[in-house]
């Protein structure tokens, strides 16, 4: 593994259990992140995006085995899709427990992410707990594809900047969404 991808994941998960906010790249576009379970971080991502507290955001994981810490219930059919998924994908399950409260939706939902990607597997795995992840940009601004598109008002924003990536100019893709009622109901959000 090389040196700047090491050294970015250790400076990210301090920045990251000191409540402070990274700028990161996932496995969809880059994002702003922080922790999951700290409300305040969160809260500080709303003023960066200048985006209302009640339009939630999303988490990423890098093992399903945890959905369970943080689902009240995971619906069967939940397993399955991230099983079949061959990009990116975002579930939005009902009964959020253990997380922020102003980053579970009014009905109690949250979007979670298992990411396939080798930096945020990392970066999760190392800090031990969810990651937020949303669009690097002013809320209705559109979304950067690449860092290069990322406006200097977030940069300024954050604590840390991951370097890893920097360079790659790949257009990215957003993941597709699917939301999941208790019952089982599938609704496609996003393909």
């Amino acid at each position: 593994m090389n040196t700047s991808f090491v050294d970015d994941i250790v400076k990210a998960v301090e920045v990251l259990r000191s409540g402070g906010i990274i700028l990161y790249p996932t496995d969809t576009i880059w994002g702003i992140g922080c922790d999951a379970t700290n409300a305040a971080a969160v809260k500080r991502i709303y003023e960066i995006k200048q985006r209302e507290d009640t339009k939630s955001m999303l988490v990423l994981m890098e093992n399903p085995n945890l959905l369970n810490s943080y689902i009240s219930e995971v619906p069967e059919i939940a397993w399955e899709l991230i099983e079949v998924a061959d990009t990116p994908l975002t579930i939005i399950y009902p009964g959020a427990k253990n997380l922020a409260v102003n980053l579970v939706a009014n009905d109690g939902s949250i979007g979670i992410r298992i990411t396939n990607e080798a930096f945020t597997q990392q970066l999760i795995q190392r800090f031990r707990k969810p990651v937020v992840s949303t669009s690097a940009n002013i809320s209705g601004q559109k979304s950067p594809q690449n860092f290069a598109e990322i406006s200097e008002e977030i940069k300024k924003s954050v604590d840390f900047i991951v370097k890893f990536r920097q360079d790659d100019l790949t257009r990215s893709n957003p993941s597709g969404i699917i939301k999941l009622g208790v019952g089982g109901q599938i609704e496609i959000i996003r393909k």
